[in-house]
């Protein structure tokens, strides 16, 4: 049961990273109104790849 919940945990971790990296445009066009975009922008982009790389690094040890 435990294994199966943190399969789960991982896979949402997954999920929100490759949604960051998807949508980083969009996201920093509403949370940020000014300044330099695109450092923001890339800093979601390696967020959100680290996020992704943690997700499945979770799910692949615990299969």
């Amino acid at each position: 049961m435990l294994q199966i919940i943190l399969i789960l945990i991982g896979l949402i971790i997954a999920l929100l990273g490759v949604s960051c990296i998807f949508d980083a445009r969009v996201i920093t066009k509403k949370l940020f109104g000014f300044g330099d975009q695109n450092e923001a922008t890339l800093g979601f982009k390696i967020f959100g790849f680290i996020f992704t790389i943690a997700g499945f690094l979770i799910v692949f040890f615990n299969i």
